[in-house]
């Protein structure tokens, strides 16, 4: 895969993993979304249907955000069919 990615890439990769791939959520991410109360549908809900944003190379890797009005997920694609679930918040108002 030939990263960053475009971020109309990022969001159609992410869908599709989301539907048909593998989606693995880091310890970190597992925490956080505990902290915010979030669940995996609602992360998962966010690769289906949010906003994408272009990559930022960030330890080692490129790191997509991802987003709705409520909710922000991190994501790294492993290849074309998995994608680890980085982070999540839920967003304050």
């Amino acid at each position: 895969m030939d990263e960053p990615l475009h971020a109309s890439e990022v969001k159609r990769l992410a869908k599709a993993i989301v539907v048909a791939g593998t989606v693995i959520y880091s310890g970190h991410a597992l925490r956080e979304m505990a902290k915010d109360k979030l669940t995996k549908a609602n992360v998962e809900s966010v690769l289906r249907s949010g906003s994408a944003g272009e990559g930022e190379w960030e330890n080692g890797s490129w790191r997509y955000q991802m987003w709705t009005p409520s909710v922000v997920v991190v994501i790294v694609f492993r290849s074309t069919t998995a994608l680890v679930i980085v982070t999540a918040w839920r967003k304050r108002r």
